[in-house]
């Protein structure tokens, strides 16, 4: 290595400290909190404290059906860390009631907000370092990224996968919870200065109202349709083996609490769909019904293959789902190129805009809200009716403000009216 090298590697060394590892949470470990009497004294306490509230929830994704919460995370001045077993206390409204008026802070909160909810959990309002770190035009916005990033400590972050089902939970495994919350309010702090540096406070403070505000989401429509692999379906009979063969698994998973991939794979699901076998040892020959788990659901598999082979026509699922919306973007040059000329413009002018904004594209306004705009446009192109237009989309007063003119730019430049 040249001496030019070492000292330019030197400078940068200098200039970009290493983080520091946080290794223990400043308090230690706190105890699980699992019966009435400890989840009362966590509601005095956290009633008691001061300042936005510190939350995070840990599920089971992969291990257990459904998306429930295992731990939930709690830190705030004056009340310090808790760690509530859900499972033990499944109603938490009384500690959601405790810090009602305070900002909660969570990362990523789209993820948490549901399985809270279930709780009994619910914020006013909130701060999502995640999206603050999107806003702000951070490349990486996991928390141990921003953590890091922001405020120079480094996290643990080796057992954001385990199965938080298990009881009881590891000291490590609480260790790593507790410091999924220790910093987050000084996070929220450090992102709200940089956002309003930036001038983009008011545009993560709409969007953390919108989050807040949000109703929980509802059940997927098909939810079938989202197997893996289904792009190698084509037929409607194999359509049917593969909406009946996920039914099957879905009540199975549900039944014993075990995710549905670890009961039949996605891909087994497709095989069967492409090559139905007409009996139980075709069955098992094919990959992923041979393994141990899987034989022992041999006859509810073949019973939802034999079902969908036994449908009549007119009930066999459509190619693909119901429309709500404009066709794919794809098909737009064959149905009214005058629209898909429209999506190009707008395209380029988003993603121009989004660049200089620092934003990812996605964060400044939704394709889908773009794609829907441009295929019906409002009759009257102007600045205000395409304000409405994004508004009636779900668009918020900052998302209007900054996206409506070069919209408009692009539907005038190809409007041929």
């Amino acid at each position: 290595m040249t001496d030019a090298r070492e000292a330019a590697l030197e400078t940068a060394s200098e200039q970009t400290p290493a983080p520091v590892p946080l290794l223990d949470p400043r308090e230690g470990i706190p105890p699980v909190v699992a019966s009435p009497e400890a989840l009362a004294e966590v509601i005095a306490a956290f009633s008691a404290g001061t300042g936005p509230v510190a939350v995070d929830a840990e599920r089971a994704s992969g291990y257990r059906y459904g998306q429930r919460a295992y731990l939930v995370q709690l830190r705030r001045d004056g009340s310090g860390t808790a760690l509530v077993d859900p499972i033990a206390c499944p109603d938490l409204s009384g500690l959601g009631a405790a810090f009602a008026d305070a900002e909660w802070v969570l990362h990523a909160a789209t993820q948490d907000l549901p399985c809270l909810g279930e709780l009994g959990m619910r914020p006013a309002g909130l701060f999502d370092t995640e999206l603050a770190g999107r806003l702000a035009g951070f490349a990486r916005v996991g928390l141990g990224a921003m953590v890091e990033n922001v405020l120079g400590y480094s996290l643990e972050k080796g057992h954001s996968a385990v199965d938080w089902s298990t009881r009881p939970l590891p000291e490590p495994w609480l260790r790593y919870a507790a410091l999924d919350v220790e910093l987050l309010v000084d996070l929220r702090d450090a992102l709200e200065e940089e956002l309003d540096r930036q001038g983009k406070l008011e545009w993560a403070l709409q969007e953390f109202s919108a989050i807040a505000a949000a109703p929980p989401p509802g059940p997927r429509v098909d939810p079938w349709r989202r197997t893996s692999g289904m792009h190698k379906v084509r037929r409607r009979r194999q359509l049917a083996v593969v909406r009946e063969l996920w039914t099957a698994r879905d009540q199975v998973a549900r039944e014993r609490d075990i995710s549905p991939g670890r009961v039949l794979t996605d891909a087994a699901i497709v095989a069967a769909a492409l090559a139905p076998p007409a009996t139980t040892h075709a069955l098992v020959a094919l990959p992923g019904f041979g393994n141990r788990g899987s034989r022992r659901q041999l006859d509810v598999w073949m019973a939802a293959i034999d079902r969908a082979r036994a449908l009549p026509e007119n009930r066999l699922p459509q190619p693909t789902a119901p429309m709500t919306g404009p066709p794919p973007p794809r098909a737009w040059a064959d149905k009214d190129p005058v629209a898909a000329a429209r999506l190009s413009a707008a395209r380029v002018a988003v993603t121009s805009l989004a660049e200089e904004l620092r934003l990812p594209q996605e964060n400044l306004i939704t394709p889908d809200t773009v794609r829907r705009v441009c295929w019906e446009p409002p009759r009257t192109l102007s600045l205000e009716r395409v304000g409405e237009a994004l508004a009636a989309h779900g668009a918020r007063p900052w998302q209007m403000e900054l996206v409506a003119p070069v919209l408009l730019a692009a539907l005038t430049d190809t409007d041929t009216s």
